[in-house]
């Protein structure tokens, strides 16, 4: 399946006229950043897309502009993301899901943002689809951003701000498939391997190095440990309970223990000894985490360049205890381990009880 050019919004600097290219012909919208001329540029972009006829602007010149008091895509957008500015929080902190709808909604408004809510259908979905596509986001992102753009008119409708008929009608577009578009897929994310991770040691700071160490051991997530606290361990038994306040699925009724057997606690202990209760244990952004081991795999890789490794990612230490557990024990003791709500998780990473968790990291963390 090709993927369909987006004509794009541009200025016709002699006249002062918006204009874009249909077919390598110029199709002139009215002046240049006013409504009217974005409105009639959201109309190509849909006949584009859904393979109809673009009016020449001959056969438009005596037709009225109409105008619609109806509420627009940016005005909806623009409450939506104020809403979702106070809802989106963990521990009074915006989460990553706020800079994610950003990023969808944008081009949403920049190609339909003065089409009226009710005006906007699945022809119109479908285009701003294809600008993501032409961005170059893979086909996974898409498809969760249009999830997204579906969410914002879902609250439109839930605030009686958008008829139900519209929401219905965006609901009919379907995902893209893998193969079946030209939006590409990303391969899936490996674990990191035992010689990924020693590369780094001597390239990474002492506790860069220990939160490596412990999320390999673990199998947490990096945001995870970098909410551990002294007072959020359970230090009662043999192996030690993390209780993870405001993990990402909290909001839906799960909790979620962290396991640390013998070799985490050894990491660990010397680190307690010089902290609060209140105190973080790994003081240290999680984009600095990442950035940091991405640079002593590069300049491992500038040292050893007849021995060079794969750049690795934290997520991929929590892919490789996925799979350590999986051999050994199972996919429920990945399900304990890894925290995960659903069964397909864990087997995508390689129903559980604690004592499976517990289990697992008595012999392997």
């Amino acid at each position: 399946m090709a993927t369909v050019k987006v004509p794009v919004y541009g200025l016709h600097k002699p006249t002062g006229q918006a204009r874009c290219y249909v077919n390598g012909k110029s199709v002139y919208l009215g002046v240049h950043g006013s409504k009217e001329s974005r409105v009639r540029y959201a109309e190509i972009v849909a006949q584009v897309v859904s393979g109809q006829a673009v009016e020449t602007p001959t056969a438009r010149r005596n037709k009225p502009v109409e105008t619609d008091s109806r509420l627009t895509v940016n005005e909806l957008v623009a409450a939506y993301l104020s809403w979702a500015d106070g809802h989106y929080l963990k521990n009074g902190k915006p989460t990553s899901e706020i800079h994610c709808l950003k990023s969808a909604v944008k081009p949403l408004v920049d190609l339909f943002g003065f089409t009226a809510c009710d005006a906007f259908g699945p022809v119109a979905l479908k285009a701003v689809r294809e600008q993501m596509v032409g961005a170059g986001w893979c086909r996974k992102t898409v498809n969760k951003n249009t999830g997204r753009l579906r969410s914002v008119f879902r609250w439109g409708v839930e605030n009686e701000m958008v008829e139900v008929a519209t929401l219905q009608r965006l609901q009919a577009v379907a995902p893209l498939l893998s193969g079946r578009t030209e939006a590409h897929d990303n391969p899936g994310r490996k674990p990191a391997t035992d010689g990924q991770i020693a590369a780094v040691q001597g390239l990474v700071s002492p506790l860069v190095w220990d939160l490596v160490q412990l999320q390999r051991l673990t199998g947490a997530r990096a945001g995870e440990l970098l909410q551990l606290t002294p007072a959020k361990l359970d230090r009662s038994s043999d192996v030690w309970l993390y209780n993870v306040d405001g993990h990402k699925t909290v909001h839906h009724g799960h909790s979620r223990i962290v396991t640390i057997g013998r070799r985490g606690q050894e990491i660990l202990s010397p680190r307690l000894m010089e902290l609060s209760e209140s105190d973080l244990v790994f003081p240290i952004r999680r984009d600095s985490y990442t950035l940091a081991i991405r640079r002593a795999c590069e300049k491992y890789n500038r040292e050893n360049p007849g021995s060079m490794i794969e750049v690795w990612s934290p997520h991929q230490l929590r892919h490789a205890k996925a799979r350590e557990i999986r051999e050994r024990f199972g996919l429920e003791h990945v399900q304990a381990t890894l925290g995960h709500a659903e069964f397909s998780m864990s087997e995508r990473y390689a129903q559980a009880t604690l004592g499976r968790a517990v289990e697992a990291a008595a012999e392997t963390g």
